[in-house]
């Protein structure tokens, strides 16, 4: 099986912000709404990382709800400087599809279950912390009121957070060991 363009993006964007001084940290932001079944698939990708990733130096994981600007003093204190938002995101594609975004190519208010639009939130993390910011985005199924996260999204969940884990720390254990 080929890796996902994603997973690659994701070493690329690591690369890109790796000094010889310093490893990457890494602050995930799991966004969605929790009664809206599919755009849940954020938040759930948080929650199913956080264990995952335990171990691994420099990485952040919050599951920020329907509300990620809460979390701005946390991530403020953490200062990372690449920040990865995972959230449901109509893509037109077909549904548990799993992309690699430009936030900047993000458009609208009317769109977002969120308080804060993730293009706004986007453009807050990198002026406050000086952060390079990508968006994961996962094809929704259905996101009615009060519906379940739907199995095909549940399952690409799920693998999208254990392989988002392999990536993060392996690349973590691969810069501190030289």
């Amino acid at each position: 099986m080929s890796k996902p363009p994603w997973k690659t993006a994701l070493v690329e964007a690591l690369n890109r912000v790796t000094t010889a001084q310093q490893m990457p940290r890494v602050a995930v932001f799991g966004i969605g709404h929790p009664l809206r079944g599919d755009d849940a698939a954020g938040i759930v990708l948080a929650e199913t990382l956080q264990p995952l990733v335990a171990g691994c130096a420099n990485v952040l994981v919050i599951d920020a709800g329907p509300a990620p600007e809460n979390f701005g003093g946390v991530v403020r204190r953490f200062a990372p400087n690449f920040v990865l938002l995972v959230d449901a995101a109509q893509m037109y594609e077909k549904p548990s599809t799993v992309r690699w975004l430009d936030w900047r190519d993000i458009s609208g208010y009317s769109g977002s279950t969120h308080t804060l639009p993730p293009r706004l939130l986007a453009d807050y993390l990198v002026q406050e912390t000086g952060c390079v910011v990508a968006l994961l985005g996962i094809q929704p199924l259905q996101d009615n009121f009060g519906a379940p996260l739907s199995s095909i999204v549940q399952k690409v969940v799920e693998t999208t957070a254990r392989a988002l884990a392999e990536v993060l720390c392996e690349y973590a254990e691969a810069r501190s060991n030289g």
